[in-house]
């Protein structure tokens, strides 16, 4: 024993290794051929799709055991060309594409020119074909991928014969040069079962089509479908009646729930689906599931496991659901070139689409399941009373649609927070102890918007602010309005960068208050122009000293004027325009030159008086005072810059820095949180140019949960 293996070892070491040849090229298209024809009903999936790639709106299919002896296609397509038949069963030869760079483009079923030549590899394969411009039909047979004669086996060329417009492609003897594939494949019904199978998914995909299946010899077919109807017509036709009385329907999209407003019809990532499934009604002793991507169909059981989970509280153990589903994806988001039969793709954001997808089945699920009930009998002890109780019981609906289909709800979906929560501080609010001290701030007595009371919108007969309401209307941005109106204020970042916190949702966003609010108490000095609350300030200051403070602050350095001719010259715009100012501001200026009121744009809230000499002097350069619209326009925007939170005018370096600085911090992050960010959600009408810097999503629930499964 010792021996014999010291000898096997010894001549195993010494084995001298196996030269690499080339395979023959015969030999390497039927190994090929062996890949994409697996079966008769995969050689008809790729025939009835190059019909339907030709633009057929008939096509009829011949069978005959099972499609290994005989499988013939005609449709009354576009046909094929003379001069294209001496290469159509060639490898790698189709009229689909020309370049790689195509294949993200790609709107056709096929394109890869492998399917005609891997069936004239393992069958024998004859071509009928007219084009409306042609006299007569075509006929050329095929062998190995050659156009030959079929009695010499020769190389020839097409030869005429009659025939209507289209194409016939009649498949005979199927796997008769690979004896093993066809001993596997025996089984003639079970062929021809899969045949009509493939038939049928077509069939109800392709309502405008008419499709038509039967036996060789046989005079009726077994499947026969008008080539005018719909999709749910299609479907009773071929599944029956009674299931199709069951179906639903739902129509997704990926602009249901988008940060981009429709208009943007590039987007690569985004996708349709509509679906047709069964109510709880219906049951089947097996799924069956029709997906169809950009009109091909494809396997998914990922998909198809998910969509199952949404009947698993609906229908009792055993139960399997129809489902139906056609997703329309761009194509530069699939990838179609990942399967030898093109029986799987891969696309972008499956997880959330068919997420997506799951959910709009559960609402309409859960909305038909309000109409079911279920009735029990429980058995008492009790003999007494036990027959009224059991009565009372069967009265009793065993659960509520309502109940019986709540989604459950995921950890990562969970939102934890709500709008009704309120904190203790949002009931004391915080003073600036400085601004007490520079001025006697007296809102006026006939102060109209008061806590919790709407801030209405004045009646103003102007064009001009007419057509600036009707800008901000038409300029809303839906979803991040949506956002503003149900969002959880989470905290200040830096309240020198104006940053925030925010929750919508399972989302967490930073964003720029200065630059929300400046839009928000725009939208609001425009909202009550002309019936503005005032601000009075006592003692008044004088309107000359403002301008000096803010000009002085300035590097005039560029200007040819001088400083005091840049006062005197701003004074006197004010000074000359004080009447429109107050009568349509609220900003009121003494003939003696003293601001005795500015507007009030809401209640609770101070504006930063140390901002308001700048505010004062950009009247002056900063106001088109040519024209009205402009005029009115560009003062409510320095009004709203003014009143917005943010650094200083005069001192920014001090700004919350220091011990002494935090009265003023603790005021104005209380002005911040519990006014300005109410006031939003309520009245804020959300522009698109806010989402360019000013609203980032930094995280989301989901997406962290995906993280911590990795780790």
């Amino acid at each position: 024993m010792t021996t014999q293996n010291t000898e096997s070892g010894s001549s195993t070491m010494s084995q001298e290794p196996r030269p690499i040849r080339r395979l023959d090229e015969s030999l390497i298209n039927r190994i090929a051929a062996g890949e994409i024809i697996q079966r008769p009903a995969s050689a008809l999936k790729e025939l009835i799709e190059n019909c339907l790639d030709a633009g057929a709106t008939t096509i009829r299919v011949q069978v005959k055991d099972g499609g290994l002896k005989l499988l013939q296609i005609q449709d009354n397509g576009c046909g094929i060309r003379k001069a294209d038949l001496p290469i159509l069963a060639e490898r790698f030869t189709t009229s689909k594409l020309s370049t790689f760079a195509d294949l993200s483009h790609i709107r056709t079923y096929g394109f890869r020119g492998e399917a005609l030549a891997s069936m004239s590899h393992v069958a024998h394969m004859t071509v009928i074909s007219k084009t409306k411009k042609d006299t007569c039909a075509w006929k050329a047979t095929y062998s190995d991928g050659a156009l030959v004669d079929p009695k010499s086996g020769k190389l020839t060329q097409p030869k005429p014969c009659a025939g209507n417009d289209g194409t016939t492609i009649i498949i005979e003897d199927l796997f008769y040069n690979t004896p093993t594939r066809l001993s596997a494949l025996r089984n003639t019904s079970d062929e021809y079962s899969k045949i009509l199978d493939v038939m049928t998914k077509y069939a109800a995909h392709n309502p405008k089509v008419a499709f038509v299946c039967k036996k060789a010899g046989s005079s009726s077919p077994e499947l026969s479908t008008p080539s005018s109807s719909t999709v749910q017509q299609a479907i009773k036709l071929l599944y029956g009646n009674g299931m199709a009385k069951e179906l639903l329907s739902a129509n997704v999209s990926s602009s249901d729930n988008c940060m981009e407003e429709d208009e943007n019809h590039d987007d690569p990532e985004a996708w349709t689906a509509e679906a047709y499934y069964t109510s709880p009604n219906y049951q089947a002793k097996k799924t069956t599931f029709l997906l169809f991507i950009n009109h091909r169909l494809v396997e998914s059981s990922r998909m198809k496991r998910a969509l199952e989970t949404v009947y698993q509280c609906v229908l009792p153990k055993g139960g399997s659901p129809f489902i139906y589903l056609s997703l329309e994806i761009d194509p530069r988001s699939v990838d179609v070139n990942v399967h030898p039969t093109k029986r799987e793709v891969h696309f972008l954001n499956e997880e959330t689409i068919t997420e997506r997808i799951c959910d709009a089945l559960q609402r309409g699920l859960a909305v038909q399941g309000q109409s079911r009930s279920f009735q029990y009998q429980v058995k008492r002890k009790n003999r007494e009373s036990g027959v009224a109780k059991d009565k009372e019981e069967l009265e009793k609906p065993f659960m509520s649609g309502q109940d019986f289909y709540t989604k459950k709800v995921y950890s990562q979906h969970k939102v934890r927070t709500s709008l009704q929560d309120r904190t203790l501080d949002s009931m004391f609010p915080v003073v600036n102890p400085a601004q007490l001290e520079q001025h006697e701030i007296r809102p006026e007595s006939s102060l109209t918007t008061t806590r919790g009371r709407d801030i209405k919108e004045s009646e103003c007969y102007l064009t001009s602010i007419r057509t600036l309401r009707r800008r901000l209307q038409e300029g809303k941005h839906r979803l991040l309005s949506e956002i503003l109106e149900n969002h959880i204020f989470v905290s200040i970042v830096d309240l020198n960068k104006c940053l925030s916190l925010i929750q919508h949702s399972t989302n967490l966003y930073l964003i720029n208050h200065h630059a929300l609010a400046e839009e928000l108490l725009y939208q609001l000095s425009l909202r009550q122009f002309g019936n503005f609350s005032k601000l009075k300030l006592a003692p008044s200051p004088p309107l000359k000293i403002m301008l000096e403070i803010a000009v002085n602050a300035e590097n005039t350095s560029q200007s040819q004027l001088s400083k005091d001719e840049i006062v005197a010259k701003i004074e006197e715009i004010l000074m000359s325009r004080r009447e429109m100012l107050s009568e349509y501001f609220s900003l009121n200026i003494s003939k003696s030159g003293n601001v005795e009121s500015i507007p009030l744009l809401l209640r609770d809230y101070i504006p930063n008086l140390d901002n308001l000499p700048g505010f004062l002097m950009r009247l002056g350069p900063q106001v088109n005072w040519a024209m009205e619209m402009e005029c009115f326009d560009t003062f409510l925007r320095e009004l709203a810059y003014f009143y917005a939170p943010g650094p200083s005018f005069l001192l920014p370096e001090k700004r919350v820095s220091g011990d002494e600085e935090n009265p003023k911090k603790k005021a104005e992050e209380w002005q911040i949180q519990h006014v300005l960010f109410p006031a939003m959600r309520r009245y804020l009408s959300a522009p698109k140019s806010l989402l360019d810097r000013d609203v980032v999503k930094i995280a989301s629930l989901p997406d962290l949960y995906k993280v911590f499964e990795r780790c």
